[in-house]
Parts: structure tokens; sequence; C-alpha cells
């Protein structure tokens, strides 16, 4: 298994919270999808998320959901309230550059 935090420094994942989040959760899947409700119905816990969403509602999924972590990919923006309600929440954003697959195969190696 791999946490978070090895994610992050092995897929050079930029961590996008304000404060530093507790990264020790293993990650047990990967799974891509930027419709919420699916997510919410189907999204492994455990799982890094990956989308190119970055408002509020995808804070209150992966909560919900129970992901390890969001990876906002193909460098897409986050909303500031999103950002904040992810610290309370605990909730870990990270970001890549690469688009949904790439960045899905990519923790999927990893893992």
């Amino acid at each position: 298994m791999l946490t978070v935090k090895q994610l992050r420094e092995r897929g050079g994942f930029t961590l996008l919270n304000r404060r530093e989040p507790d990264a020790d959760r293993e990650i047990s899947s990967v799974y891509c999808c930027d419709l919420l409700s699916v997510v919410m119905g189907k999204a492994p816990a455990g799982s890094a998320w990956v989308t190119v969403m970055g408002n509020l509602n995808v804070v209150a999924v992966s909560a919900l959901a129970d992901t390890a972590c969001v990876i906002v990919a193909d460098g897409a923006d986050v909303e500031d309230r999103a950002l904040d309600k992810a610290d309370e929440q605990g909730v870990i954003l990270l970001r890549s550059a690469a688009p949904v697959f790439e960045t899905a195969k990519l923790v999927d190696g990893l893992l």
C-alpha cells in the first residue's frame, strides 16, 4: 500500500491544503469521475479521486465518500472556499499538471 504522503512525494503532486494535513492514510485504489453523484455512490473508500473540479462540493463529496485524497488534474484551479473547507474537514487536495487519464495511470503505477 501507498500513503497519501508517499503518493505526493513519488508522484510529484502539489499539496493545495493551506495547513499540513495528516497524510498517513493508505490509498487503496484510484478513481476517476467528474460527476459528483456517481462519485458519491461508486468511489471506493480510501481511493485517490482524480477530477478536474475544484469547487466546494468536491470537498463535501470526498468527505462523504471517504476518499483518501482528491487529485485535481490538468492544473485546474481550486476555489478558496474549497481550500478552507478541505482544511476544516481534513480532506487532502493535491494538484497534477497532467490530464486525468495520465494522472490516474501514474497513481495506479505507484500503487
